[in-house]
């Protein structure tokens, strides 16, 4: 009854462990699409930020033009006016006038070639962000459909294994199952582990010569008095992880025993 036991429990243990792997990634599954969401949502408002820097840089250029032109207006009425200059200084102060603007002109058209290399560079970062944003689309068109079809294998597969457990269940005896129930609920899988020349394979430390001696004889399921986890010798079998299930009716003949 005793090795039965062990290998319904190392069964059990098995569907476990793989209903926490895909229940895992059932968890991360929708996380992945997530990130690719939050990429794009951070890509459109970098794009956003790109036009508005560029409707700012036309606008600041349409005023350099305008005043650009205007004091050209302005400098071509100054050279008219001057042939007209009544004295020495008024015709220096027109001079001054004209320089200044001239000057000033100058000064807007450098700003204007600036604005031009910076529109360039704004120009060049929208194009590159919408080259992204198009390959972006289609890992996301490609995520979502992916997201459907693993999480529907998963769920199925989960449903199988919820199935397996509850037939591995049946066949282990109340009183065994309790306390394995007890023993994974308060501590991380595995739960029952091989004891290899008197040392736990669950936390790796020497399990005490009287309690190893008990597990030799094969009477009752003990514990690692370390860990708390379920223990069973090695020799007892020749490849516990892989033992089959045992007939739900040869184990509870052997309980009722």
């Amino acid at each position: 009854m005793y090795l039965k036991q062990i290998e319904q429990l190392v069964v059990l243990q098995k569907v476990d462990d793989e209903i926490i792997v895909i229940e895992k990634e059932l968890e991360s599954l929708p996380k992945e699409l997530a990130a690719l969401e939050e990429k794009n949502a951070k890509l459109t408002e970098r794009m956003e930020q790109t036009k508005e820097r560029t409707d700012i840089l036309l606008h600041q250029q349409r005023l350099l033009a305008d005043e650009i032109d205007s004091n050209d207006s302005k400098i071509k009425k100054s050279k008219n006016k001057l042939m007209m200059a009544g004295n020495t200084r008024e015709y220096q102060a027109m001079m001054r006038e004209m320089d200044n603007m001239e000057k000033i002109n100058r000064s807007r058209e450098e700003e204007k070639i600036a604005l031009m290399d910076e529109m360039n560079r704004q120009k060049e970062r929208q194009t590159a962000a919408e080259a992204e944003a198009e390959e972006l689309k289609g890992q996301l068109e490609e995520c979502s459909a992916n997201l459907k079809k693993r999480t529907a294998t998963a769920k199925k597969r989960l449903t199988k294994l919820q199935k397996d457990r509850e037939t591995a269940c049946e066949v282990i005896p109340p009183r065994v199952l309790g306390r394995y129930e007890f023993i994974r609920a308060r501590i991380q899988h595995p739960v029952i582990v091989p004891v290899d020349e008197a040392v736990c394979n669950g936390c790796h430390i020497l399990i005490p010569p009287q309690i190893f001696n008990e597990l030799q004889r094969g009477e009752q399921i003990l514990s690692c008095p370390n860990c708390q986890r379920l223990i069973y010798w090695t020799n007892h079998f020749c490849a516990p992880a892989d033992a089959p299930a045992a007939p739900a009716a040869e184990v509870e003949a052997e309980e009722q025993e």
